[in-house]
């Protein structure tokens, strides 16, 4: 089917063959076939690249374009929250029959509010955590959504899984003739998921570039068709030496390792092995993005080993990286200047970054108190489903490792020839139905035990299973939640109290409000900084948390004894093995947080607690996050003595800054290393800054003259602006210190 023959609007069709886009993919024309594009609902099941996104896209302009629709988008991550965002972008010029062009909006941070300001957007992209999030503070603009595209939906099998579904429902249950789109790799059970959301189902294992997996073994390959292919050696390492040949043949591979220390190590190994291979552009390219490692962020010994290793056409992927060293990584990697990525798995769920060859390099993973232990077959098509690249390969090869030949047959039988496992909802454990127990009466979608038995009935646990073998669980979630005074009965009538519904809003777990509420009403012996940094890591949101290693500790140990009396948490002398680590971990994780407010780089971090910068960033998210809800709890629950000191604790671990930094973090565009360099130069407050003059600012490291008129600006100074110009127009020295980027939060987003 011919782009042209399709009953969408002129101005859609021009820019979609304007990408050199003029006949759909046999998957696309299946999709079409079932009326998508006149409001039918659909479950789309197929390979990465076979051009799911186009129909989401078309889906959505047509409710925009010809139905004056709102359309959400929700996707797992915020990584491809941003990219899905970029996508759509390239359609905010059409225009709307009343004039206007299409505005589309992003937002996957703060989960206190209801986000009032995307109302004026007609494509909403968010994650699943923000709609629920909207959903519970009823956002009144979401009653006008017409079209809801799920994207991964296969992820609710997932611990997070119990979001999407309960979202899914919520929106269903709000506006009954919303159109839903659920995406999803190849599953087996896909109709399943069409027949909970009243859909059509298509699934298809086809693919635009043709995939050809097999097994290594020693110095040869069994292919899939039977097909066995020699390797020649030039590595010791399978992995590494699988990706030589692979490059001999032209393009890229990608080489997916159980943890973060195999990827290190086996870039290394890569980089060090590309050395002749590389031509002197490519050379030039890979020194510059090199360099561009040590303007993100502060200097570490992790940083250091990227850069050096990205210098000879290598990099390693994984989350202990921040987030701007991965955009880099993955940037430099799609415009080829990369040759061997070695990533951990979470790579394959994330953002879209295909090789022509990709390598398993190890099919098992580590599980606590299993050991190592085989991957799913889905997780293995999802690695495999990023080898080739659409428009540039015409054949992808994804690579399994095996040792002996019965380990090539397993490999063989059990991966390649095997189906995905059927998905299965997560919605019963009790750590996801607590949340979404309270939230559903929170937000007055349920006033009783059995309008919330018949919600839960239409999620997609409902669907599989009959809503008795949640009753029991659900009584007594209930009654636990009464019993902490987050709801009561008025007769037959569930009602959330005003200390539930604030919990509901906060996005926490109510065992994490018990716990925050507990401990701020039992204070300590010694309240400081530690006190509350420890009583939120106690909370079950504050995961991950950050394990000691053996050799960490008796320092861990040791540094409980001495701060015993500063804990808010009852010890509990009893703790079994596993449970004890969890508490020691959790006592590590205030101590880096503590570390990290008192300005302990990041690189003596990550040497004293072996803390990478991505562990530390989202530690630092959580933990600011959290202290902010124990910061609103004290406030609903009449405890206010701590909450200015609760207040500036959550500036200083957004920022990782000292008490006497805080006036100048509060300024834009200044965070934790700028402040030291103003700190130190003498401009100790903000009455200083007002009276410094440009010239002086403009000479300091890392500022520069555009900050330093904003900074004038902010702090109510006046800004000679012929002298600015000046100092503006001039090439300092100095000047490639100003292009250092601080760390930046996530925040919401007001326009396009």
């Amino acid at each position: 089917m011919k782009i042209a023959q399709l009953d969408i609007p002129t101005q859609v069709k021009k820019i979609i063959m304007d990408r050199g886009i003029e006949e759909l993919y046999p998957p696309q024309v299946d999709a079409i076939a079932t009326g998508v594009l006149d409001g039918k609902n659909l479950v789309l099941a197929s390979p990465t690249a076979s051009g799911k996104t186009l129909i989401a896209e078309l889906c959505a302009l047509k409710h925009v374009l010809e139905n004056d629709g709102k359309v959400l988008y929700l996707t797992p991550l915020r990584a491809l929250t941003w990219e899905k965002f970029e996508e759509f972008q390239e359609y905010s010029n059409l225009t709307k029959p009343d004039g206007k062009k299409i505005r589309v909006g992003v937002s996957s941070g703060d989960m206190d509010n209801s986000s009032p300001w995307l109302q004026a957007y007609d494509i909403v992209i968010c994650t699943n955590e923000k709609c629920d999030s909207l959903l519970r503070h009823r956002s009144p603009w979401m009653s006008g959504i017409s079209l809801v595209i799920a994207d991964e939906v296969h992820l609710i099998d997932s611990d997070r899984g119990p979001t999407l579904e309960v979202s899914l429902a919520r929106l269903r249950q709000m506006t009954p003739e919303i159109q839903v789109l659920a995406l999803s790799a190849t599953i087996s059970n896909a109709y399943e998921i069409a027949e909970w959301l009243n859909a059509e189902s298509v699934t298809t294992d086809w693919r635009p570039v043709t995939l050809r997996e097999g097994v290594s073994q020693g110095n040869r390959i069994m292919f899939k068709d039977g097909d066995v292919k020699g390797i020649e050696r030039h590595h010791k390492q399978d992995p590494i030496n699988l990706s030589l040949n692979a490059l001999e043949e032209g393009g890229q591979v990608l080489i997916f390792v159980e943890s973060r220390k195999r990827a290190q190590s086996t870039a290394r190994q890569a980089s060090l092995a590309l050395k002749k291979r590389l031509t002197k552009r490519e050379q030039t390219e890979l020194h510059r993005i090199s360099a561009e490692i040590g303007v993100h962020g502060e200097k570490t010994r992790l940083t250091d080993d990227l850069a050096d290793i990205i210098s000879r056409g290598a990099a390693f992927h994984h989350a202990g990286l921040n987030r701007q060293h991965r955009r880099l990584v993955e940037e430099a990697f799609k415009e080829g200047y990369i040759k061997i990525l070695s990533a951990t798995p979470t790579l394959a769920a994330g953002v879209n970054l295909p090789a022509r060859t990709v390598v398993i390099g190890n099919y098992k993973r580590f599980k606590p108190g299993y050991g190592m232990q085989p991957i799913k077959v889905m997780e293995y098509k999802q690695m495999s489903g990023r080898a080739g690249r659409p428009q540039y390969d015409t054949e992808g090869t994804a690579l399994l490792i095996a040792s002996s030949d019965d380990e090539q047959e397993f490999l063989m039988e059990d991966y390649i020839l095997g189906k995905p496992e059927r998905i299965d909802s997560r919605l019963a454990q009790e750590s996801a139905l607590r949340g979404h127990t309270l939230a559903a009466v929170a937000s007055d979608y349920a006033h009783s035990e059995q309008g919330l038995l018949d919600f839960f009935g239409s999620t997609f646990y409902g669907y599989n299973y009959p809503t008795a073998g949640i009753k029991l669980i659900l009584g007594s979630l209930l009654r636990y939640l009464q019993r902490e005074g987050m709801i009561t009965w008025e007769g037959d009538r569930l009602r959330a109290t005003d200390f539930g519904r604030r919990v509901s809003e906060l996005y926490i777990d109510p065992l994490t409000a018990v716990v925050l509420r507990d401990g701020l009403k039992r204070g300590a012996l010694d309240i400081t900084d530690f006190t509350w940094l420890h009583l939120i890591c106690h909370t079950p949101d504050m995961r991950p948390i950050l394990r000691p290693r053996r050799k960490d500790m008796e320092l861990v140990e040791n540094y409980l004894e001495e701060h015993r009396d500063e804990l808010s948490v009852l010890v509990n002398e009893g703790y079994d093995y596993i449970d004890y680590e969890d508490f020691l971990g959790e006592v590590k994780t205030a101590m880096v947080l503590d570390a990290w407010i008192n300005e302990v780089s990041e690189s003596d971090l990550l040497e004293r607690y072996n803390v990478q910068p991505g562990d530390r960033y989202s530690a630092v998210t959580n933990g600011e996050w959290l202290l902010y809800a124990t910061h609103e709890l004290a406030k609903i629950l009449g405890l206010t003595e701590f909450r200015r000191e609760l207040f500036a604790l959550r500036t200083r671990v957004k920022h990782g800054v000292s008490k006497k930094l805080l006036p100048l973090v509060r300024l834009k565009g200044i965070g934790r290393v700028r402040a030291q360099v103003l700190y130190n130069s003498g401009f100790t407050t903000q009455a200083k800054l007002k009276r410094a003059n440009l010239r002086q600012l403009t000479s300091l490291p890392l500022i520069g003259p555009r900050l330093s008129k904003s900074i004038k600006e902010q702090v109510g100074g006046l800004v000679d602006e012929a002298e600015w110009k000046r100092l503006d127009t001039i090439v300092v020295e100095q000047s490639s210190l100003t292009s250092f980027v601080e760390e930046e939060y996530e925040e919401e987003q007001d326009d396009d």
